[in-house]
């Protein structure tokens, strides 16, 4: 049988060196981004000065600032500031940490990430998932009433443990990991977290002294009724009132987005009326505890205090390094939403960087994991920032508290902090965003399912470690168990798409036309070469019935980013079993590493290039002469 050979060619006598592809393939894993675009074409002096501002992005914004600038990012340190102070002595009460190491953490990490972040609306500061996640994870090794000391340096270690972490994944370009916390599962994740937070806070509301180091909701309830001897109305008349003034507050921000301030200086108005009420009424004597006393002063050195003996190494690492992913996933998208909004990008890698500076430098001076939470960093986008200097403005407030004021913070009701975290963490439970993946993505659901109930049922780390296996379980089954599918014709048009899709697509006599549309790896070439002999002997069946014979089957190559030689070998072996049925394979618009590999594995010569086309049009149309070839001949015979 004759074939067709003055249709457009693909090009297969171009072949690229190794080093190229390597170097393609390295730079679109590691770089793609391409943050040193142009770096080549400076002289070597500003070479050094262009690699410094990618390091050290303050080099870059800094001799840029302005008097309008300053204005702007003093009012939402100040602003920050004011939501800082609450949050950061409730968080480190939820992480079971003395309240002034919350202020310490809200001191030096923020003037780390304005030198070396990239996100000039992000907020660092202390976070109350990796919070109870810390505290989960290392109250299992040792409790603070059993061991003050160890306690808060095992939680020290963890944060150099951290930062180590992060800095690492930045420098070597693998923010990719992160990507493997997907959307569902985090979502799932601190729905569950917030959830157990708000019941746990019920030890505050209630005034209880005793409580559960546990975390599930079985533990906290059981510990709940089984000390509730020590509920105290005064305590929970109290809570109550500050719930209903913190969520009209945050009612009406929603309502009002201008009043945003209202709502932000809210906690600290709480903390400020609740301690004078507890001041006036001798509180501590009437069933309302306080947080006790906060010694003035800046954060002291705790480099040599960092744990690295004993049993306590491996718990200082696994805490470290599993609420250093979360963090690092909740502050870059934490940056990457906000800097949407203003039509602004950042580096995820450069911000790796930055959470890994900011939390070994907090590690050497009592401080715990910080990041960017997302309602500090909120309340920074609305009042206004301009650049990084929010962070700036809004440490020197913290020293000046820490230097002067800490100790009035003596007499804070630990039901006012309660109060804050309860109503921090109702916005987290994203009830909408649940009924948005049961009705878009039913496993992408159940991902997220699993982080929720894994959380609320069992443990923090259960419940991350289900959701994140379910997410990976999902993705080898799509490298595994690839798409196909059987294009169609659409009538009056040279357009083929899938017929089940559009079912008024027309098929060809005699061509059964098959889309690929992933890359052909030893995982699925097994899988598409039964896949592809299935629906060659479907079609042999129907065709048989209306008295048609299959001649030709076209893959349709363009989805195929990338082949192995499993795949080449299952090329192979289906255009052998297709040969063994008189029916001739072509492919169609491969790419260029795909028709490559294809060249040097000597598969383009046994199929022949003349069966190598750019669209399927141009298949059709080189079979369809063919056909006609045959049947000339025929005749003159």
């Amino acid at each position: 049988m004759g074939t067709i050979t003055n249709h457009p060619k693909v090009d297969l006598s171009h072949k690229r060196a190794y080093s190229d592809t390597l170097k393609s393939d390295l730079k679109e894993t590691f770089f793609p981004d391409n943050p040193f675009g142009g770096f080549k074409s400076l002289p070597p002096g500003r070479r050094v000065w262009f690699g410094l501002k990618y390091f050290v992005p303050i080099l870059e914004w800094g001799p840029k600032y302005t008097l309008a600038y300053f204005r702007s990012d003093l009012l939402a340190g100040l602003t920050i500031a004011s939501l800082a102070i609450p949050q950061g002595i409730s968080y480190a009460r939820l992480a079971g940490l003395p309240p002034i190491i919350g202020l310490y953490s809200s001191f030096v990490p923020p003037l780390i990430y304005a030198v070396f972040g990239s996100s000039k609306n992000l907020a660092v500061g202390t976070v109350a998932a990796a919070s109870l996640l810390l505290a989960s994870i290392i109250e299992n090794d040792v409790t603070y009433a059993e061991n003050p000391e160890l306690y808060v340096n095992i939680f020290f270690t963890a944060a150099f443990f951290t930062g180590v972490m992060q800095a690492a994944l930045g420098f070597l370009r693998l923010g990719i990991l992160i990507d493997f916390l997907s959307r569902s599962t985090i979502t799932g994740f601190m729905g569950g977290t917030a959830s157990i937070i708000i019941l746990q806070q019920l030890k505050g509301m209630l005034g209880m002294t005793h409580f559960t180091t546990k975390t599930n909701l079985i533990s906290v309830l059981h510990a709940i009724f089984h000390y509730r001897h020590e509920w105290r109305w005064e305590s929970f008349v109290l809570g109550i009132c500050f719930l209903v003034f913190l969520l009209l507050a945050k009612h009406l921000k929603e309502k009002m987005p201008k009043l945003f301030w209202v709502s932000a200086i809210a906690p600290l108005l709480v903390v400020i009326l609740g301690g004078l009420f507890a001041f006036l009424v001798k509180g501590e004597e009437h069933g309302i505890p306080i947080v006790g006393g906060l010694k003035k002063g800046l954060n002291p050195l705790s480099i040599a205090h960092l744990t690295f003996k004993g049993h306590h190494l491996s718990v200082a690492l696994k805490a470290g390094v599993l609420s250093g992913f979360l963090a690092l996933a909740e502050g870059i998208a934490v940056g990457r939403s906000l800097a949407l909004l203003k039509n602004e990008q950042i580096d995820g890698n450069k911000e790796m960087i930055a959470f890994g500076l900011m939390n070994v430098a907090g590690s050497f001076t009592s401080c715990y994991l910080t990041t960017g939470p997302f309602s500090k960093s909120a309340v920074n986008y609305h009042a206004g920032c301009k650049t990084q200097m929010s962070n700036v403005f809004m440490s020197i407030c913290i020293m000046l508290v820490l230097l002067f004021l800490a100790p009035l913070f003596k007499y804070t009701p630990l039901v006012a902090l309660s109060a804050i975290i309860i109503v921090a963490m109702i916005g987290l439970i994203e009830i909408h965003e649940f009924k948005r993946l049961f009705k878009v993505d039913k496993f992408d659901f159940i991902v997220c399912m699993a982080a929720f109930i894994g959380v609320v049922m069992f443990t923090m780390v259960i419940g991350l470690s289900v959701s994140v296996g379910l997410s990976l379980i999902r993705a080898l089954i799509y490298v595994a168990r690839p798409a196909t599918c059987k294009l169609g014709n659409i009538p009056g048009t040279d357009i083929y798409q899938d017929m089940k899709q559009y079912t008024d697509t027309c098929e060809v006599p005699g061509v059964l036309v098959l889309q690929l549309s992933s890359p052909i790896y030893f995982a699925s070439a097994g899988y598409l070469r039964e896949r592809i002999s299935r629906w060659v002997e479907d079609e042999q069946n129907k065709r048989d019935k209306n008295e048609e014979d299959l001649q030709l089957v076209i893959l349709e190559f363009s989805g195929v980013t990338a082949i192995d030689n499993s795949g080449i070998g299952m090329l192979f072996e289906v255009q052998k079993i297709l040969e063994r049925k008189g029916i001739k394979i072509a492919i169609t618009n491969p790419r260029q590493e795909v028709a490559e590999k294809l060249v040097a594995a000597k598969f383009v010569e046994s199929l022949g290039e003349e069966w190598i086309f750019l669209s399927i049009k141009e298949a059709i149309a080189a079979w369809l002469f063919t056909l006609q070839e045959a049947r000339n001949k025929e005749v003159q015979v």
